[in-house]
């Protein structure tokens, strides 16, 4: 077998797997009102936050950058205080995904039955939380979803946040395979920025959040996987490979 032939799927889960965004947002105000704060994101607000990878490190942004006079709530460090902010938001986020509220994607539950009959591994880069995955994906997959997946690294084993690869370089260790063996899946330019840093050829699925992101070196900018099969997949990754040997 060749080192460039395909052999595993890697994919990033917000805005990706399933467009969480529009949830993810709901449960940040939520979080905010049960903790007695008057903040209020709004879409174009969150679009904008959307450029800092992780949800706790977004709370703190925007504290630190839009309430700089603020330092301490209810005698709570800060760093506290984000946390509760967090647990109370990642609650909210799971009581909505566990109401139907998010569903996956168009395509990719197709694509990765296709993938694991032909016996591609499938894994997961993301920075969000363990907790948030689990939730999407045991709705979307069933009880036994962790099955489908060789390997998952996630806010909880990435310390770093994309557009750093270190996530990436994780799966790519874990998986046992070269980057020009694998094919990752984003659907934002720091998940690009992550996953090409990691030598990864990468296929970009925007949602409306990050429609108006830079995907310069992109393997390909699609709306959605409903119209992509792995023979399609293998055709694009065995050109990308070509090509990047030819140069």
């Amino acid at each position: 077998m060749s080192a460039s032939t395909l052999q595993a799927l890697i994919f990033d889960v917000d805005g990706t797997l399933a467009d969480t965004e529009s949830a993810h947002l709901a449960a940040f105000n939520q979080a905010f009102a049960d903790m007695g704060l008057e903040w209020t994101w709004d879409e174009a607000l969150y679009t904008e936050l959307l450029n800092i990878s992780g949800g706790k490190e977004r709370i703190l942004h925007y504290w630190k950058t839009s309430r700089p006079d603020m330092r301490e709530l209810e005698s709570m460090a800060l760093d506290e205080t984000v946390n509760r902010l967090h647990e109370l938001k990642t609650a909210a986020y799971e009581s909505a995904v566990n109401s139907g509220a998010v569903s996956l994607r168009p395509g990719v539950l197709k694509l990765m039955d296709e993938a694991l009959g032909q016996g591609l591994q499938l894994a997961i880069a993301t920075t969000t939380s363990p907790v948030n995955i689990a939730a999407l994906l045991r709705r979307a997959l069933g009880p036994d979803w962790r099955t489908n997946f060789i390997a998952i690294g996630d806010a909880s084993t990435a310390p770093v946040k994309k557009p750093h690869p270190q996530v990436y370089l994780q799966m790519l260790a874990a998986l046992r395979l070269a980057p020009d063996q694998c094919l990752a899946f984003e659907d934002s330019s720091n998940g690009l920025r992550s996953a090409t840093a990691a030598g990864l050829a990468t296929l970009i699925t925007p949602t409306s959040y990050t429609a108006h992101h830079d995907f310069t070196g992109a393997l390909r900018v699609l709306p959605d996987l409903s119209q992509v099969t792995l023979a399609q997949l293998r055709q694009w990754h065995a050109g990308h490979q070509r090509a990047t040997h030819a140069v």
